[in-house]
């Protein structure tokens, strides 16, 4: 079953996959909108906000990868799931794109039924962390509402976060000084695997790290454990509020 009245935005520059993902993805209950270019994609996002985006990498105008940027650079829609669509097999495309904040990444030729599990997977992980409505997390020098997914430091600078960083974050803050292994990790944050499980989690805390300043050598927030995988070492509290 799909979500009703998630709405999915595509951009594609090939018009048979743009037309077959409108049609399919519309069948089985979303609203799509599906366009040629980046520039066509920006004008529509700003005009009408998606539940979902899904990017071809090779565009006219611009690639998938600056897109990806600017929606993550984007504070309006920093948090909507992101799909990347690449024909090719180069494994450093699928690197940039994750690191870039992509939540998943789907290589041509695909399957529409594998997109559409993908994106369900997608949706049903927004929905979940939409479940603890009014709580704030605070650890170390950060707080976290985890209703709207805003991350603030102590000194007033807010950080944003995509919807595969805020995921791994809120699995660490569920488990305050447990060490997780790759294996949780994985399962947590991301929908299918593209690449080997060990480099797609390393590279997922890494980001986080920056995200968290946690830059010292070794980590001291969010620490590697050789041989067993990450422990978050703070303390967690729940607080009320909105996050600032």
């Amino acid at each position: 079953m799909s979500q009703p009245g998630k709405s999915i935005l595509l951009v594609d520059d090939d018009q048979e996959i743009r037309e077959l993902l409108e049609t399919y993805l519309s069948r089985v209950g979303f609203a799509v909108r599906a366009v040629p270019d980046g520039s066509a994609f920006r004008q529509s996002l700003c005009a009408q906000p998606a539940d979902l985006v899904i990017f071809d990498v090779m565009l006219p105008d611009e690639d998938g990868f600056s897109l990806c940027r600017w929606v993550r650079g984007h504070q309006r829609f920093a948090q909507v799931p992101i799909i990347m669509l690449t024909a090719s097999s180069d494994e450093a495309d699928r690197v940039i794109g994750l690191e870039l904040g992509a939540d998943d990444y789907l290589g041509k030729p695909f399957s529409p039924r594998e997109l559409l599990a993908r994106i369900k997977a997608l949706l049903r992980r927004a929905q979940f962390t939409q479940e603890r409505s009014g709580e704030v997390l605070a650890f170390e020098d950060w707080r976290l509402d985890m209703v709207s997914h805003r991350l603030f430091h102590r000194d007033g600078e807010e950080v944003i976060l995509s919807g595969a960083d805020f995921a791994l974050l809120k699995l660490f803050l569920d488990h305050p000084q447990q060490i997780l292994d790759r294996d949780t990790i994985g399962n947590a944050t991301r929908g299918r695997e593209v690449m080997p499980l060990e480099r797609i989690v390393d590279m997922a805390v890494s980001r986080l790290r920056q995200r968290l300043r946690d830059t010292d050598k070794p980590p001291r927030l969010i620490r590697t454990v050789r041989g067993s995988g990450y422990q978050l070492a703070a303390m967690v509290s729940v607080q009320a509020g909105d996050g600032r």
